[in-house]
Order: structure tokens, then sequence, then C-alpha cells
């Protein structure tokens, strides 16, 4: 089954956020974000190059780090509403859109 990954990461970080700033547990945000990255990381392993997966993650850890500054100059939820579409463009432009690689048999 393939999972839409552009989904994984906007949700995951959207989810996230809200997680933390309604609780007030910023770590439970984090264990979201983490798991978002795990499952988004290991469709895009599978699907892409490493090269791929590892811009991909940094892109993923970039939103998430670049959420904070811009929050101070556009609010909170313009902020994670900007860097989640960002991630998930990306995500859906480098894995989403194309075919599974195939690996060989074994």
């Amino acid at each position: 089954m393939r999972l839409p990954t552009a989904a994984i990461t906007a949700g995951s970080l959207i989810g996230g956020w809200q997680l933390a700033r309604r609780t007030g547990i910023r770590p439970l945000g984090g264990v979201v974000l983490a798991a978002g990255g795990v499952l988004a990381g290991r469709e895009w392993a599978r699907r892409t190059s490493p090269v791929v997966t590892g811009a991909l993650l940094t892109t993923y850890a970039s939103a998430f780090a670049l959420s904070h500054p811009l929050a101070k100059r556009i609010g909170a939820w313009p902020s994670v509403l900007v860097v989640s579409a960002a991630a998930a463009a990306a995500s859906y432009a480098a894995a989403d859109r194309r075919e599974p690689r195939v690996r060989p048999a074994q």
C-alpha cells in the first residue's frame, strides 16, 4: 500500500504543533513530529534514492525549525500552514507522484 507522504508530512507538522499547543507539553508534539518523519522516511526510502530521501528528511526537519522564527513574523497558524504546505509539496514532487522504485528480486 502506498502511503501519501505529502499528507503524512503536513499532517504531522500541523498535528504535532496542535498537540503541543493544546496540552502545553511540547515533547508530545515532538513525538508526533518524529513519528511522521519515521513513517514518511520509510516510504521515501522505499520509493526514491538515498540522496532524495536525505533531502526530503532535511526539508521536513527544516520546515519544523523554520516555523518558529516565521511565526514571530506572520503568526503561529500561518507559519505552520506555510511550512507544512512547503514540506508536503516537496514530498509530493519528489516521492508521491512517482512510481515506486522496483527492487530486484532476491
